[in-house]
Order: structure tokens, then sequence, then C-alpha cells
């Protein structure tokens, strides 16, 4: 049986989050309940309160457990409802993670919290301008 390897420098686990073109990568530490995306605090970031209070909510709905734990987050790609959703996404599964009871209350509350969203938008096709639109036919 292989045996895990020790944590380096207090890191307790990794997780990501995708949705549409985002990705959001997540390493959690033990700490004070900070949350740090790109390098800035969560509330120096200059995105809307509704996108933060987005964030928020897996560390909201678990409040005891999440302020045990540094969140240190790095999101690229696509907008900032994507990048809001896909770190959502992975601060939800690191919390359950390391906290198994939390499943059932972030799966009561919002499955997306612990699943991804995988659609995506479709692929323009060749020689047309648009994804779905095809060259209208005359039979006659």
């Amino acid at each position: 049986m292989a045996r895990k390897p020790k944590p380096k420098n207090g890191m307790l686990s990794q997780t990501s989050g995708r949705r549409k073109t985002a990705i959001a990568r997540l390493t959690l530490y033990a700490g004070k309940g900070n949350v740090r995306i790109n390098g800035l605090l969560l509330n120096n970031t200059e995105w809307p309160d509704y996108i933060k209070n987005k964030i928020m909510e897996p560390l909201l709905l678990a409040p005891e457990v999440s302020a045990k734990y540094d969140y240190f987050i790095s999101a690229n790609g696509g907008g900032i409802t994507g990048q809001a959703d896909a770190i959502r996404l992975a601060i939800g599964k690191a919390l359950v993670k390391q906290e198994k009871k939390l499943e059932k209350t972030f799966l009561a509350y919002d499955r997306q919290l612990l699943v991804a969203d995988i659609r995506v938008k479709e692929q323009y096709k060749p020689n047309d301008s648009k994804a779905r639109s095809r060259r209208q036919k005359s039979y006659r």
C-alpha cells in the first residue's frame, strides 16, 4: 500500500474547477480564512459585489470549517462570471475533501458547488457565419 506524500510547507490539498473556458486552481493551507485570487485578497478585487458574494457562498455555508483554512486561487480564461463559478466549484471541492460531512450541505444548497457544469459554447462551422445556421436551400 502506497503512503501519501507529506504536504509541503503546510499545504493541505489542491483542487481545480472549470466553467466554460475559465479554470480556477486552488491550493488550501491551514490559516485564518483568507481568500486570495491571483495574488489579491477577495475584498480588494475590482469585481462587482454579486460576483464576490457568489464566490463566498461555500464559505458562508460552513463558517466554522472554512475559517480554518487559507485559499490561494489562480483563475484565468473566460469572463468574470465563468471564473467566479470555477472558483466557487474549486472551493466547494476543497472543503468537501477536508470535511466529508459538508457534502450533503452543499448538495442540498446547490449542486454546482460540487459538480462541474460542462456546457460550453458551440463552435463555429467552416464556411459559415454562425455555429448552427445553414445556407437556405431551394428545391424548385
